[in-house]
């Protein structure tokens, strides 16, 4: 049997200004999903999905599943005509938009497909392998969740905006860093928040300039805090952050109320993160205890469910 795992991810600067070509943070957190790859003599492949989830998200996804791993199989070359292998996906990573899931899943069954049929596969390879899995989840992935979710720790993201390969670049840090994220249980349409936010741009491009120069600024700023460990930097400029995506329309009241309930309760800083007007925010914390205390009154406040866990080291 051949095991690998895949990390969550979680976008933590760059929402929405990544679009136009600069650039994000994401963090690859500790909550992670585990497959298990079995040989067995009946051609083709079956799946055993006991990852949680919220209610209707693996079914949701199930056709584009099929797809991910049928991708995954032919970048790898691994031919399931004569012998077949059995699936299993487990682990605590809850399957929800905006954590990842899709790419940890690709992730894992890579490393597991790696480890059963002794692929000598490295990182790089297994993400390449996982790439190809997105695909199937999201046609033409940007690469940033498969890379968070190989690497885990911190990864530098850089859209090319002449359509070429974009930027990647994997960042370790020597500590670790407590996170919350909590659900709105809101789900916006990506498609429909990016597009008001292109025209709001095209009707405005001085203040449009004018908050993304703010924006680069803060999360070369933010780099820099993490490398450092200065946890407290990195919350007053997530903070900042939030404040910059409220002024692009961005967020919503219920994602304000989840902000400043972690703040209030001892969150070093908090916002929204992905596309916005529904769905997460994070919140980081100095010590587990501020965490659960944090947690605590997130899922007191209303929150559809919360997720604590870490990232870096």
């Amino acid at each position: 049997m051949g095991v690998g795992m895949g990390h969550g991810k979680s976008i933590l600067f760059g929402e929405h200004f990544v679009v136009y070509g600069l650039p994000a943070l994401a963090a690859g957190i500790d909550s992670m999903t585990i497959a298990k790859v079995t040989k067995k003599q009946v051609p083709g492949w079956t799946l055993d999905d006991r990852r949680p989830e919220v209610a209707g998200y693996k079914e949701k996804k199930k056709e584009e599943q099929k797809v991910s791993i049928n991708n995954v199989l032919k970048h790898l070359g691994v031919d399931t005509s004569e012998h077949g292998i059995n699936i299993e996906l487990g682990g605590d990573l809850i399957c929800a938009s905006g954590f990842g899931a899709s790419a940890a899943s690709c992730v894992s069954l890579a490393r597991a497909l790696n480890e059963e049929f002794n692929l000598g596969l490295d990182d790089a390879q297994v993400n390449e392998a996982a790439y190809e899995g997105e695909k199937g989840f999201h046609g033409t992935p940007s690469g940033i969740d498969n890379t968070a979710s190989t690497y885990g720790g911190l990864v530098w993201y850089v859209r090319n905006m002449q359509g070429g390969t974009p930027t990647f670049r994997p960042i370790k840090l020597d500590m670790s860093v407590n996170l919350v994220i909590a659900s709105t249980g809101i789900t916006a349409s990506t498609t429909e928040v990016v597009g008001d936010v292109r025209k709001k741009k095209e009707a405005d491009t001085d203040w449009f300039d004018a908050i993304s120069k703010k924006y680069d600024t803060l999360v070369n700023m933010a780099l820099e805090a993490l490398k450092n460990g200065d946890l407290s930097k990195v919350g007053e400029l997530m903070n900042q952050n939030h404040g910059l995506l409220q002024e692009l329309t961005v967020s919503c009241n219920e994602l304000d109320d989840l902000v400043s309930i972690a703040r209030s309760n001892g969150a070093l800083g908090a916002k929204m993160t992905g596309t916005g007007r529904g769905g997460n925010m994070i919140a980081i914390t100095k010590d587990e205890t501020t965490r659960n205390k944090v947690a605590t009154a997130l899922e007191e406040g209303g929150a559809a469910f919360v997720i604590k866990t870490t990232f870096g080291r």
